[in-house]
């Protein structure tokens, strides 16, 4: 299996050599540019650099992260943006998503967390990070129900499901939930992303709501 190919997309130096010193730490990654905002990344890439996925900032200089996803869902669809921001205001990840980002994820999520994210969006997912993910849950709990909305009765789920969904719409992490249930990561992986194609849920936000709506959780 080839190494995901990443560009790191951020102004300031001191955060995105941090980032670049934990990837380079795990297996299966590989850094193949760094930019400082959305033009160089264009020129990395127009020179022959081409990424799986770019981990870029909302905020850069000349060309921010959202005009580079939008620009590049145009000219290099395949490519895969993850956001990565202090920004946890449903505004901008909705703006996020509108731009063509597969993924949101906040500064302080943890290395673990990023790379669930890189790579369950390398495999044609999308991604919002635990701690939004429960900040737009509770906003979206708090309002009227959409009458459109339908929840598919049938679907069963196991005892083991229903306890990841559970410590899901609880802010657990996959690794924390790994070592709460003395399983693997990858174990937690499969049974999360096993709740999501049941559902049809896009992400773990919806799934959340989903199960809130369907009765599963209360």
């Amino acid at each position: 299996m080839s190494n995901i190919k990443i560009i790191l997309a951020e102004d300031h130096h001191i955060v995105r050599n941090g980032i670049k010193s934990l990837l380079q730490l795990e297996e299966g990654l590989e850094i193949i540019g760094e930019a400082e905002n959305g033009n160089q990344v264009f020129t990395l890439i127009n020179s022959g650099v081409m990424p799986d996925l770019i981990i870029a900032d909302i905020n850069m200089p000349e060309m921010d992260g959202l005009t580079l996803s939008a620009q590049l869902q145009e000219e290099y669809p395949e490519i895969k943006v993850i956001i990565l921001s202090m920004m946890d205001h449903e505004k901008y990840i909705i703006q996020a998503f509108n731009s063509g980002v597969k993924g949101y994820l906040l500064k302080n999520a943890s290395i673990q967390e990023m790379m669930f994210a890189i790579r369950h969006i390398d495999q044609g997912h999308e991604y919002i990070c635990s701690e939004v993910t429960l900040k737009i849950f509770k906003k979206v709990a708090r309002a009227p129900e959409n009458n459109n909305h339908t929840s598919n009765q049938n679907v069963v789920f196991t005892p083991r499901e229903l306890e990841i969904l559970k410590l899901t719409a609880e802010g657990y992490t996959n690794m924390e939930m790994a070592n709460k249930l003395f399983t693997s990561r990858r174990t937690i992986e499969g049974h999360r992303q096993s709740l999501i194609d049941k559902t049809g849920a896009k992400n773990s936000a919806a799934l959340i709501v989903y199960a809130f709506r369907a009765g599963i959780l209360r």
